[in-house]
């Protein structure tokens, strides 16, 4: 697979109101301002992470840190990306060397230990895959016992998505030969999969899903964006979307790592603490308002599926068990796996520390 150019996002510019009644700095104070703010950031560690899907509500806690100014007051210089439909996975680009962490769910950590590789998840953003099943209007499937001879959407094969398809498919008596599982990726290209009949149902995540049911193209059938839905449909709580990163890269770079922890941790407890019409106007316009969704629709989305955001950036305590179990019932991990080394909640433990929210 040729290596892709990773799309740099750039950083929505913070702008900070001085005391009132203040008068203006003239051009040439300004401009020194500026050159000393530009060095201040340039002398950070600076940080790569990519991450899969940046514009998905699921992952949004990555760019809401830096639109907060996060990273850079908690000392570290982040550089965003994200990856694009038919390229590399962003936990593939993570341990191959392309970026420094992943913006990916917690299952990879699984699925490469079983393969010889050591990634850990050192922070762990949500307790449900915020996913829906979405099936075609008039289908008439309801559940995954329908399945059987169908094309199913999934982000990419080998993906998050496809292994909860495969689990699903699985509990309902239902084989990887039985089901066909089609790279639909998100947005505008899965919404064009479900409306002209290349799949029947498909696993997304909004903003697509409100596009979906706003343009009357489908339904929700499985809805896995709580910890109530993962705990009727898979068992238990499944933490999904966390940042990745090759153990040996966290060892020797602790202290960076503990300050994107530090960032990620104070946003998770300021998503808890806010409303989703404040997180949606924080976000960069682009992701709240496009061809998928308006504001207002978004906001509305948001509110309903906010519970799947951890406030403290701690692993679930039965999560890795129930991953784990999922992964070796569809047959994707079949030897021993050592799932204490997989994730650490000591950053996150440190983190909550530094801001006062654990003693």
């Amino acid at each position: 697979m040729p290596r892709p150019t990773l799309i740099k996002l750039a950083s929505v510019a913070s702008v900070v109101a001085l005391a009132a009644g203040v008068a203006a700095c003239s051009s040439s104070s300004s401009s020194t301002g500026a050159a000393a703010s530009n060095a201040a950031a340039s002398s950070l560690p600076t940080v790569t992470l990519m991450v899969g899907g940046i514009d998905k509500q699921i992952y949004l806690p990555y760019q809401l840190a830096q639109d907060l100014g996060f990273y850079k007051k908690y000392g570290v210089n982040v550089q965003l990306s994200t990856e694009q439909n038919g390229g590399v996975g962003a936990e593939t680009a993570m341990v191959s060397g392309q970026v420094d962490m992943a913006g990916a769910w917690y299952v990879h950590a699984i699925d490469f230990q079983a393969k010889g590789k050591n990634v850990v998840d050192v922070v762990q953003l949500a307790g449900a895959p915020g996913e829906r099943e979405m099936c075609a209007k008039g289908s008439g499937i309801t559940t995954p016992a329908q399945w059987k001879g169908k094309s199913l959407g999934v982000t990419d094969i080998g993906s998050g998505t496809d292994s909860l398809t495969l689990y699903l498919a699985a509990r309902y008596h239902l084989t990887s030969k039985e089901i066909s599982r089609v790279a639909v990726g998100a947005g505008p290209t899965f919404v064009a999969a479900l409306q002209h009949g290349r799949i029947a149902c498909g696993m997304t995540t909004q903003p697509t899903v409100g596009a979906i049911q706003t343009q009357g193209i489908g339904t929700s059938v499985i809805n896995l964006a709580t910890t109530g839905g993962a705990q009727q449909w898979l068992g238990g709580a499944y933490p999904a979307a966390g940042v990745l990163a090759r153990a040996d890269w966290v060892a020797s770079h602790q202290a960076v790592v503990q300050k994107v922890v530090d960032a990620l941790v104070a946003t998770m407890h300021w998503i808890s603490t806010h409303s989703a019409a404040d997180i949606a106007n924080a976000m960069p316009p682009a992701f709240v308002s496009n061809g998928l969704t308006t504001k207002a629709a978004y906001i509305a989305e948001l509110a309903q599926d906010k519970g799947q955001f951890l406030p403290d950036g701690m692993m679930p305590s039965t999560g890795p068990a129930t991953v784990l179990a999922i992964e070796k019932f569809i047959g994707d991990v079949t030897g021993p796996v050592n799932l204490s080394s997989t994730y650490t909640n000591q950053y996150a433990i440190a983190a909550g520390k530094l801001e006062g929210f654990t003693k």
